[in-house]
């Protein structure tokens, strides 16, 4: 995995993994809406569950934990990974206790809230994590003061076209 990381990059694994999840959440989705005509779709399930865990090992399940430490300096990054894996049990622990009451209320579309979830992260991480592959955290905190100034500039520059209009 380490090499794999370090050859492809971690933003592009980390893309990978979720659309890779994205795509195997909408095919258990019409693997169980199809199977009560189907019986085969149950095969179709069971390839899109296996893709999906190990779409997860090679890109949402390890790379976080890359990028958290990559993104914060010495000082705060034992506190940014004390966040971030507090954040990864409980949104497992809340997962793991709800997904019976949503499957049992949702029936054979419970995975495409998923999939939406899943749409959602993987533009957030398209948008907005860099690639922090080779580069070290002044480089990685350079492109976040780039971003900001370049949104600044863009705010200022609408708040004068606005005010030239009126």
């Amino acid at each position: 995995q380490v090499f794999l990381v370090e050859k492809a990059g971690r933003r592009s694994l980390f893309l990978a993994g979720l659309m890779g999840m994205l795509v195997s959440a909408v095919a258990m989705t019409v693997g169980l809406v199809l199977l009560s005509k189907f019986a085969w779709m149950s095969y179709v399930s069971m390839v899109a569950i296996f893709l999906f865990v190990i779409f997860f090992e090679v890109g949402p399940g390890p790379i976080p934990w890359f990028i958290v430490a990559e993104l914060f300096s010495q000082g705060p990054r034992p506190a940014a990974i004390a966040v971030a894996g507090f954040c990864n049990w409980a949104c497992n622990f809340i997962v793991g206790m709800c997904f019976q009451y949503i499957a049992d209320l949702c029936g054979p579309y419970v995975f495409a809230i998923f999939a939406g979830l899943l749409l959602i992260f993987f533009l957030f991480a398209h948008f907005r994590v860099p690639e922090t592959k080779g580069k070290s955290f002044e480089e990685i905190a350079a492109v976040f003061r780039r971003k900001k100034l370049s949104a600044k500039a863009m705010t200022e520059l609408q708040d004068l076209r606005r005010s030239e209009e009126a």
